[in-house]
């Protein structure tokens, strides 16, 4: 495919970019600063529109973007991404691992009310309450009755969480979970102010009504142009908070995103086109951010319809689907060929699950997928024919011409149509499971391989895309969840992962890597595998 770009004169004045002219008029005249030094304002290219700033209702990362800057949980990220004290001061846990007890620091709510263990404890009866409707509340179960409330088994006053006075918190599990430190960062363990929650309904998260907690409070969204944040004085830590407002833009497209951070329009844009990382160094030295990020690039198949309830038409697609190629040729940031779901970089996991055909050369796989399928009943007579949707932002739209011409390869009667979505449409659809073959991407919630494979654990629903089930599975997953030795325990969960990987409910594509574009004069964003990167963090250099 030909370059979308290939100057700096190009790039200025492309198809929904500024001229040249205009662009060094309106930073010259003070209009346009994506990093203003003096008003300590940063404008932000993010991946894309947020459906919801409710932290029980949201579903991806952009939306985690601007969330975690409104809100603090119980734990909360350093620059590094690393699990630090949040709301709490400290905590403690019993020798069975299976009660937290969490001491909260004094703290209020953006409109001076307390922010407390109640409305902690509200939260998560909250966002596990099946009228809420949360799909990410399937992230929760490792606590007490989490599961049995979330599927109406259990009233919502069962979830094991509860305030044993104003600043203490315990929280029961149902296993022990090394990994609750990290999982608490989450937005689905963020508090909710119980007192407006409790007026307004739904409606509480509008910029007239919410409050929150965190470094950065909700000024205003326009829908489909403009989130804008400004600081908080009531948080706890505001003193060493630099920054005084954040306006984010929904930036699906990333060409578009790159010549807004040209143009000095964004001083950061959270996603870059891979394919012109050199240009990019070239034109915008000190900007370009590339980082291990522990995310998975895969396409579930909806195992629900035929003909993908076939194991057969799985495999075959799988198999001849050439991600070395991919990761080579159209990210260009050094990603990684996904022959696995678990991606490297996982604490205290083996990492030995791998598609068991992964070294064969391309041309025997694709041979191995004509066989699976004509064993499946296709061919001349029968040929096969299905959509592949795909997200219509980053550098999805190309990969997805490479997996049709892989995929038509392998014989003349294999038809694949491809549609593009726009990325909150598209994730909808995978949930409702509305599609035939649909792309998708999971970063980590938290370092576990447990993040990864809840996703096909038959019990996790909307977010289980493909529909899978398989009960040996699903039984070495729980097993993994009581095992308390650490080698053991990632043993277990790499077999779970070897199932999978057999079973073909997803088909793996690319390790990819984090792609930012920084101001260099924009201090305190650190690199890190979880692409987490807090504003309250931020500072400037050479004010």
């Amino acid at each position: 495919m030909a370059a979308l770009w290939t100057d700096r004169r190009r790039l200025l004045t492309g198809a929904g970019g500024l001229t040249a002219a205009a662009a060094l008029g309106a930073c010259a005249n003070g209009q346009i600063v994506g990093f203003d030094k003096a008003k300590r304002s940063l404008d932000i290219c993010n991946q894309g529109e947020p459906l919801s700033l409710d932290p029980h209702k949201a579903v991806g990362t952009w939306e985690n973007n601007i969330i975690g800057n409104m809100f603090v949980g119980l734990t909360t990220e350093d620059a590094k991404g690393e699990p630090i004290a949040g709301m709490a001061e400290r905590w403690e846990t019993s020798a069975d691992g299976l009660t937290w007890t969490f001491q909260l620091r004094r703290a209020q709510w953006s409109d001076g009310e307390a922010c407390d263990a109640h409305d902690f404890a509200f939260a998560f009866r909250r966002i596990l309450n099946p009228e809420n409707m949360s799909e990410y509340a399937s992230l929760l179960f490792p606590i007490k009755n989490a599961e049995a409330v979330a599927s109406g088994r259990m009233e919502t006053g069962a979830v094991g969480v509860n305030a044993l006075d104003d600043l203490t918190l315990e929280i029961q599990l149902e296993h022990p979970a090394a990994y609750l430190p990290q999982l608490l960062m989450h937005y689905t363990a963020y508090p909710v102010p119980k007192h407006i929650v409790e007026r307004y309904g739904d409606d509480w998260v509008q910029p007239d009504h919410i409050a929150v907690n965190g470094a950065f409070k909700l000024v205003k969204w326009w829908s489909n142009y403009i989130v804008h944040l400004e600081r908080n004085p009531q948080f706890f830590d505001a003193a060493n908070v630099v920054m005084e407002n954040l306006y984010f833009y929904p930036s699906n497209d990333v060409n578009a995103a790159a010549r807004r951070v040209l143009s000095g329009e964004a001083g950061w844009s959270t996603r870059f086109p891979s394919n012109q990382v050199e240009q990019l160094r070239r034109d915008l030295p000190g900007y370009v951010r590339v980082s291990q990020y522990l995310t998975c690039n895969y396409f579930s198949f909806n195992t629900a319809k035929a003909p993908f309830n076939d194991v057969r038409v799985r495999q075959a697609l799988t198999m001849a689907y050439d991600r070395t190629w991919v990761a080579a040729n159209i990210y260009r940031t050094g990603e990684q060929a996904a022959y696995s779901f678990v991606p490297p970089g996982i604490m205290e996991y083996p990492g030995t699950a791998r598609y068991r055909w992964a070294d064969q050369p391309i041309e025997q796989r694709r041979q191995a997928a004509e066989r699976l399928l004509r064993a499946a009943g296709f061919g001349p007579n029968n040929p096969l024919r299905f959509e592949f949707t795909h997200r219509n932002t980053s550098d999805n739209p190309r990969v997805a011409v490479i997996v049709q011409s892989n995929w038509r390869a392998i014989a003349p009667w294999v038809t694949v149509e491809l549609r593009g979505v726009e990325t909150q449409v598209h994730y909808a659809n995978l949930r409702a499971k509305n599609f035939d073959i649909g792309d998708g991407a999971w970063s980590a919630d938290f370092n576990d391989a447990k993040n990864y494979l809840f996703l096909l654990e038959t019990r996790t629903g909307a977010q289980n895309y493909p529909s899978y089930s398989n009960a040996e599975y699903d039984r070495l997953v729980h097993e993994s969840d009581f095992e308390i030795d650490a080698a053991r325990r990632g043993e277990t969960m790499s077999r779970a992962e070897q199932i999978a990987l057999d079973e073909a409910p997803i088909c793996t594509s690319v390790f990819i890597n984090s792609t930012n574009l920084v101001h260099p004069d924009l201090t305190g964003y650190e690199d890190n595998i979880s692409d987490f990167h807090r504003a309250r963090w931020f500072g400037i250099r050479n004010a």
